[in-house]
């Protein structure tokens, strides 16, 4: 076991392990730890606590000291600087004529490197840009291409639901989302309705699924075949799956049918296997293919109009 602390560098960003060696930070605490990259100050977001050494990237970086107030003073020069960075890079790539979308200005906390986060449709060649930046900032430049996800997590907003993006406030990972989830959820395949402000499949169709799974694994499929309690023979028409209720068509005369409502555990049926289809399949589906398959939602929609 090893003993560690878990920091964190941005909102919502991943949790990385430190040594705290002989100090005892608390959550809440700003501290200053060794990284890849140098010298970075970052948000204690879990007390000390020991781990399995095989979760842990080896050699563990530790925690250099506890934030005095110059490292805080230092931290909000920054961001004063990232705003300027940020102005000036946007009138180089203008110059450069570069199709590409600045999103972030950073600057490592030793002042060392600055980062710039943008997005673009395919490879750009950014030499020139790199060169031009160096010049004005006589540091190491950094260009980094991020996805259209990356992007609204870095930024934020406000989602349909009328919160604060999931990715933003509290998601530290990116979480597999699949249009099955929708299926699943009986939700409508209306790509408007289903994606999130990145373009992306919402990422809050992952928070209920394990639930919806659940539930749906006790009930009969729409057009499956059942034996009421009362002894009557029918066929699914529909399903509530939070309710566990089932609309069934039942045969009450010779030539007659009928639509009756029951609680699935007054019907009879072969249940569902408890893991749904393609589970497995999903884990390891691409993203670029729901997206063909939003794309092939939407002119279908379209082509309703």
């Amino acid at each position: 076991m090893v003993r560690v602390t878990g920091v964190r560098f941005r909102t919502a960003g991943k949790i990385y392990y430190f040594d705290p060696r002989n100090f005892n930070p608390q959550k809440g605490d700003h501290v200053v730890v060794e990284t890849a990259r140098g010298m970075e100050y970052g948000t204690v977001v879990m007390n000390i606590r020991e781990v399995e050494e095989d979760k842990v990237v080896s050699p563990l970086k530790p925690i250099l000291r506890m934030a005095t107030k110059k490292d805080e003073e230092t931290v909000a020069r920054n961001r004063e600087k990232e705003k300027e960075a940020f102005r000036i890079c946007q009138e180089k790539i203008r110059k450069h004529k570069l199709d590409m979308k600045l999103v972030d200005a950073e600057y490592t906390f030793d002042n060392n490197k600055v980062l710039f986060y943008f997005t673009a449709d395919g490879r750009v060649d950014f030499r020139e840009l790199v060169k031009d930046l160096a010049s004005v900032f006589r540091m190491r430049i950094e260009l980094r291409q991020i996805g259209v996800r990356d992007e609204t997590k870095i930024i934020g907003g406000v989602g349909i639901c009328g919160r604060a993006l999931c990715c933003h406030s509290y998601m530290p990972e990116f979480i597999p989302v699949s249009i099955r989830m929708a299926k699943e959820q009986n939700l409508s395949l209306n790509p408007a309705k289903i994606s999130g402000t990145c373009g992306r499949l919402m990422c809050c169709l992952k928070n209920e699924q394990e639930t919806y799974e659940y539930l749906n694994s006790k009930l009969p499929s729409v057009g499956d075949s059942v034996v009421t309690a009362d002894g009557l023979k029918g066929e699914v028409q529909s399903v509530n799956v939070l309710r566990q209720q089932v609309k069934v068509i039942v045969s009450v005369g010779k030539d007659e049918k009928e639509v009756k409502d029951y609680p699935v555990d007054q019907l009879k049926f072969r249940p569902r296997k408890k893991k749904a289809r393609g589970a497995d399949k999903d884990k390891n589906r691409e993203p670029e293919a729901d997206m063909k398959e939003l794309e092939a939602l939407e002119d279908s929609e379209k082509s309703k109009l």
